[in-house]
């Protein structure tokens, strides 16, 4: 706990499944208490629950004696507010794919990927705000013709925080995923927005990365007023700030989904759509792959063998690397990148002496940190400079994931501790903010210098050629199956 004179930020993390809350001294960063609530399931859910989770999560007085707070949430996810500033229908979040043929029309009428690269940094799939429009557009024109302004999740926990009449506000991090709005540019590419949804809507104001975007003003709330409101950001974003990344930092995030992202000091525009271009919420930008299997590889494949996640760990360190020519192609639920939404796993190799547990055990690790290998190598075609890879996320805990990622990878790999980083990033943010206000802008040119702590890096073998065959069978696998 610390002493009673720190001055306190909080940061919230609205992600898909619940809100977490943590309260850090601004100077340090240390974490002094959260709370949390759960979020309902689906794909599509009133932004009301976002809130009530939010009350949930900071009641019994958790921001008592902060200062300045910020929001980092889900990206992507479509709010349609109208002219009174009502939720129009349920918010289609990220994770909700009918939008799918609307991105293949978007790109297509544009001129294919190049085109929308080179306008946004980054190729519409189902996942963005942009595609989720033009799916309104066609499908719901009742919903359509009501909807005045379209908002981020963050963007609409932000607004709600500084009470209604506040001016929506958003910033260029969570604004780049929209695919209407430029990180090339900087700017909102009010044609694209047209194209998708037939007309104009309003969008949120883009804030600086330390810009206060006002103050909370929420009457009966519980949310204590005055604290001075931080442009929040996206949640990729929100851990990048957390882990304070540097050049030559590429973070692997191994969760329900998984990313493998970076700062770097210039936009990126990947005309094959691996990469999304995205802006991070310091100034610079976030080139990103997402892939939509990483961690529930590993518990599948645990469930297939009637084992626990430990069981798998120490089977998949009993085996060999390589895993005696078995490679699993982990596509379990589709895939985002590659883009092959209608693709199944597949185990390929088998012979008599590769079918054991062990194997398949080892496979299921090895596909996992392949496919996110693969996401790495698309950053550095990209230009993006890759010194050590930074593990987060539930997988990044196993045991065997720890010991094959440094082989996979041929980089050191760096396991920082297990915490909140999206919310640490938001709380981060926080105190950027609020230093920048009472500053002047002096104190608040750069975030606070808060430390992440981790265990030493994990060296790769000093035979590079170990790395190197399992990496040359998962790609001879993935073109057989899939060119």
């Amino acid at each position: 706990m610390v002493a009673n004179s720190s001055t306190l930020v909080a940061g919230v993390d609205s992600s898909t499944q619940s809100t977490k809350v943590l309260v850090c001294d601004a100077d340090t960063g240390e974490v002094v208490r959260e709370g949390r609530a759960g979020h309902p399931e689906g794909t599509s859910v009133h932004p009301d629950h976002w809130w009530a989770a939010l009350a949930t999560a900071t009641a019994g007085g958790l921001l008592d004696g902060v200062s300045a707070l910020a929001v980092g949430g889900q990206q992507h996810g479509m709010v349609l507010l109208d002219e009174h500033g009502q939720v129009v229908r349920d918010a289609l979040l990220w994770n909700d794919t009918r939008s799918a043929g609307s991105a293949s029309d978007l790109v297509a009428e544009l001129g294919g990927p190049a085109a929308w690269a080179e306008a946004v940094g980054s190729v519409p799939l189902a996942a963005f705000t942009v595609s989720k429009l033009r799916w309104v557009a066609e499908h719901e024109p009742h919903h359509a013709a009501r909807a005045t302004s379209v908002l981020l999740p963050h963007d609409w926990l932000t607004w709600r925080l500084r009470g209604p009449d506040a001016g929506p506000t958003t910033d260029r991090g969570d604004a780049s995923g929209t695919g209407y709005w430029s990180a090339p540019e900087g700017r909102y590419r009010e044609d694209l927005l047209v194209r998708a949804f037939g007309r104009s809507l309003q969008t949120p104001e883009v804030l600086g990365p330390a810009d206060p975007a006002g103050h909370t003003a929420v009457p009966g709330s519980g949310i204590p007023p005055g604290l001075v409101v931080a442009p929040g950001t996206g949640d990729n974003m929100g851990a990048a700030l957390g882990l304070n990344l540097q050049p030559g930092d590429v973070v692997v995030s191994l969760g329900t989904s998984g990313t493998a992202f970076a700062v770097h000091h210039a936009a990126t525009a990947d005309a094959a759509g691996d990469v999304a271009g995205f802006a991070d919420a310091t100034g610079r930008f976030l080139p990103l792959v997402c892939t939509l299997n990483a961690a529930r590889v590993l518990t599948a494949t645990a469930g297939m063998l009637g084992i626990g996640l430990p069981e798998l760990d120490a089977a998949a360190l009993s085996a060999e690397p390589g895993a005696r020519g078995m490679v699993l192609l982990p596509y379990l639920d589709g895939e985002r990148t590659p883009n092959l939404p209608t693709a199944t796993g597949t185990l390929t190799g088998l012979t008599r002496d590769a079918m054991t547990p062990a194997n398949l055990a080892r496979a299921a690790v090895e596909g996992m940190l392949c496919a996110l290998a693969d996401g790495v190598d698309a950053l550095r075609t990209q230009g993006v400079p890759l010194r050590r890879v930074l593990l987060i996320g539930g997988a990044a805990r196993s045991a065997a994931v720890q010991r094959v990622a440094p082989i996979v990878f041929g980089v050191p790999v760096l396991v920082p501790e297990p915490a909140e980083y999206v919310a640490l990033g938001a709380a981060r943010q926080a105190a950027w903010t609020l230093a920048a206000t009472r500053d002047g802008g002096a104190a608040g040119a750069a975030p606070p210098d808060w430390r992440v702590a981790g265990a030493d890096e994990i060296e790769p073998p000093a035979d590079a050629a170990v790395g190197q065959s399992v990496r040359a069978a998962y790609a001879a696998a993935r073109r057989r199956m899939h060119g």
